[in-house]
């Protein structure tokens, strides 16, 4: 059945405020659902899983439920779902997990496409271990990855190949499955952020082909909670334990300290706000997620259709990359007119965007050289008559 975007906006009680939210990037807004799951996790979850209390017992029960969501989600294996605050801190116990041949040699291949979370803690582990970095570069043209240039930088002194599926400022979707093709014939782990496109597309392990799957729930409506799914349970076995707790066992031994029940209630919450998008879908929550996905990407591939054209006849506004494959994310550039003057008027209209938002694709690309770019995300709950306000007010630029 068609895209119900009136039902799913009546999800997001915050989208009464007025206002137009186009800055998923930096967290989508937040469903009724899953501010109330953490509600009531504060009060039914005062102390810490591990013990013999009652309330103990449900908080252990509560992380166990939120890793089978989390296996839901990516149609993995739920004891192989590791939980942190963040995708920083995530990649972080991953980089002091490996083993230490894993920064032998080649050390690590990164991509100019990602998000600092994916960047700097292999830095900081390249650094440590006096290892080699090697970069995949951006298309200047389109702000997309092209996967060919993985076959000269992976090799087989490679440990670890990191790269995004999709650009949280191009929106562009990467071919992963030829880049992890690459790593896995150097014996090299994949480790893919997907967390940009997690919102708006269904997703398999084993498809992805990653050894290694970063999301991170604030970019879907949920709480501030990440996790880190593992393809194969030898290979999470296989990393040195990290926890601060010496008995931690499966996936715990990669989580430095446990995150709250209170925040895995809302994280159980907003994977079934996912999965209840299109009320139609039946069946088991994996099904319910494939449908009602793939019924927001329909939608939102339709609505982005329409954003790009509308910003690109105007003129004056240049979109990057505006032919290439991408989830429902972007940036442009307006002639003559710096980025941060251009999301101070749109604020002014009630219109929130992005114009600091780092990255390293738009300095490649040279965004900078003209005062910047503007970058702008549509969520599941985004319309046409915001991308028409979107082009009037930067219509008033022309």
């Amino acid at each position: 059945m068609p895209f119900d975007i009136a039902s799913v906006r009546g999800l997001f009680p915050s989208l009464g405020d007025g206002w137009i939210h186009l800055d998923a990037q930096r967290g989508m807004q937040i469903p009724d659902a899953v501010a109330s799951a953490v509600a009531r996790g504060v009060r039914a979850f005062p102390v810490r899983g591990g013990g013999l209390s009652q309330q103990s017992i449900q908080a252990d029960e509560t992380t166990t439920r939120a890793r089978r969501s989390i296996a839901d989600l990516l149609e993995a294996d739920p004891d192989c779902v590791v939980f942190g605050p963040s995708r920083a801190s995530l990649v972080s116990a991953l980089v002091d997990a490996l083993p230490v041949t894993a920064w032998i040699g080649d050390g690590v291949v990164l991509s100019r496409l990602d998000d600092e979370e994916n960047i700097v803690p292999w830095l900081r582990g390249a650094s440590r271990h006096g290892a080699q970095t090697r970069w995949a570069q951006v298309d200047v043209e389109d702000g997309t990855l092209p996967p060919w240039q993985y076959s000269d930088l992976v090799t087989d002194r490679t440990g670890v190949v990191a790269v995004a599926l999709a650009s949280s400022t191009t929106g562009a979707i990467t071919d992963i499955g030829q880049i992890a093709g690459h790593a896995r014939a150097a014996g090299a782990l994949t480790v893919v952020d997907a967390t940009n496109a997690a919102p708006f597309v269904p997703l398999s392990m084993a498809e992805t082909g990653a050894d290694i799957v970063i999301v991170s729930a604030e970019r879907w409506g949920g709480p501030r909670v990440a996790a880190m799914v593992f393809a194969d349970r030898r290979t999470m076995d296989s990393m040195t334990n990290v926890s601060l707790d010496p008995r931690a066992v499966g996936p715990a031994r990669l989580e430095l300290s446990p995150v709250p029940p209170a925040w895995l209630s809302g994280l159980i919450a907003s994977v079934e706000v996912l999965a209840g998008l299109d009320s139609a879908a039946a069946g088991k929550r994996r099904h319910r997620l494939t449908a009602s996905l793939d019924g927001a990407y329909e939608y939102l591939q339709r609505l982005t259709f329409y954003l790009v054209n509308a910003l690109d006849n105007l003129g004056h506004v240049h979109v990057i990359g505006p032919d290439v494959h991408r989830v429902p994310l972007l940036s442009f550039v307006v002639d003559g007119v710096p980025a941060a003057k251009v999301c101070h008027r749109l604020n002014d209209n009630g219109i929130s965007a992005l114009n600091d938002f780092p990255s390293r694709a738009l300095e490649t690309i040279g965004a900078a050289d003209g005062g910047g770019a503007v970058t702008v995300g549509l969520g599941v709950y985004s319309t046409p008559y915001e991308v028409d306000q979107l082009a009037r007010v930067l219509g008033s630029f022309g």
